[in-house]
């Protein structure tokens, strides 16, 4: 449908701006909601991935469960430090719901939607080899998004103390179990009914865009262990899966 295909060169133009301007810290304050509509578009590109994938029914009922699911885990994360650890979102990232940016579950769906493709990209054995390499994933996508989002542009603030740019460690590992069943779920779908090459490709760009934007701004802020980790991990993805012919 042509339609996906225009949100996704909308995407690409907004990311563009928004590289310049969140990086060198030139977006004025009554432009602060093209925030929220960066990341809800790049969630909406993983509802299309899904869709594309698994059909309109599975893949629309997997973006909300993604969605819903992920919404209500921030929401006792952020108001009873469960899982994740004691956090608070601020006003920079609003519209908040109960007190987490609705975007927040767009996020999330990126987040889940481009992990989803990479590992069925790279040749893996078996679902749940794939679920905790796609959960890793994410969380190799966190170490560079919650360092900018917290030091840098105070989207939330972390309440406890860590050694990594003090964020604590239950927070990856909150990431890590709630993408991890994220994706055995997802797997108990089944198998891509109709695996779209295109949006693979697409969902891989999307995962080295985030990436490299947020490692960019940490650069720009001396948040240097933030940059190189992420950026290494997504270097080795691409010559792996530049490597396998079923990417080629």
């Amino acid at each position: 449908m042509r339609w996906q295909h225009y949100i996704f060169y909308f995407f690409l133009i907004w990311y563009s701006f928004g590289v310049i301007l969140v990086g060198f810290n030139l977006l004025p304050t009554w432009l602060e909601w093209a925030n929220s509509v960066f990341i809800i578009t790049a969630g909406v590109l993983g509802v299309i991935y899904f869709v594309r994938g698994f059909g309109a029914i599975y893949g629309v009922s997997i973006s909300t469960l993604i969605f819903i699911t992920t919404f209500i885990v921030e929401y006792l994360g952020s108001t009873h430090a469960i899982l994740f650890g004691s956090y608070h979102y601020t006003q920079y990232f609003a519209p908040n719901l109960f007190g987490v940016p609705i975007a927040i579950g767009f996020a999330w769906i990126m987040v889940i939607a481009t992990s989803h493709a990479i590992v069925h990209i790279v040749r893996l054995p078996n679902r749940w080899i794939r679920s905790i390499i796609a959960s890793l994933l994410a969380v190799v996508f966190d170490l560079v998004l919650d360092p900018v989002s917290f030091k840098v542009k105070e989207y939330w603030v972390w309440e406890q103390s860590g050694y990594y740019y003090d964020i604590p460690l239950t927070n990856f590992l909150g990431w890590f179990l709630t993408a991890l069943v994220l994706h055995i779920v997802i797997g108990l779908y089944g198998n891509l009914l109709n695996p779209d090459k295109q949006w693979q490709r697409r969902m891989v760009l999307l995962y080295s865009l985030m990436i490299c934007m947020f490692a960019f701004i940490a650069l720009l802020n001396k948040l240097y262990l933030a940059a190189i980790i992420p950026v290494i991990v997504l270097a080795i993805l691409l010559v792996t899966m530049k490597r396998d012919e079923h990417y080629v």
